[in-house]
């Protein structure tokens, strides 16, 4: 008795019946924490500059909200520097949070100048 021979599949198509064995991904893994972590922190940058940008289009005669938002501003960039920090699964405090306080220093620059 014979079987009917089945057709060819195209080797770049998944066989579910002889499944390769899984490479291993420590290289795409470590990609992938990079490409997450920018996205963050750039987000979460954006964010940043944002508030000061509302902090800037206050009336000049609202001190005390402008300072407010500026701080603000800066609560988000340390939170965004730490958040970089531990996708990377490394130490959250670090002498690289006053990097997050950048928006807060330009931003009270420009609002009280």
């Amino acid at each position: 008795m014979t079987t009917p021979n089945q057709p060819r599949r195209p080797r770049h198509l998944m066989d579910p019946a002889n499944p390769q064995r899984p490479v291993n991904d420590q290289a795409l893994t470590n990609v992938q924490r990079w490409v997450l972590s920018v996205l963050a922190v750039f987000t979460i940058a954006h964010l940043a500059v944002g508030i000061v940008f509302a902090a800037l289009a206050l009336p000049a005669d609202a001190t005390v909200p402008r300072i407010g938002l500026c701080v603000i501003a800066g609560a988000f960039g340390v939170g965004g520097v730490m958040t970089g920090f531990a996708i990377h699964q490394r130490r959250v405090l670090t002498p690289w949070l006053l990097l997050g306080l950048l928006p807060t220093a330009i931003g009270l620059w420009l609002a009280l100048r």
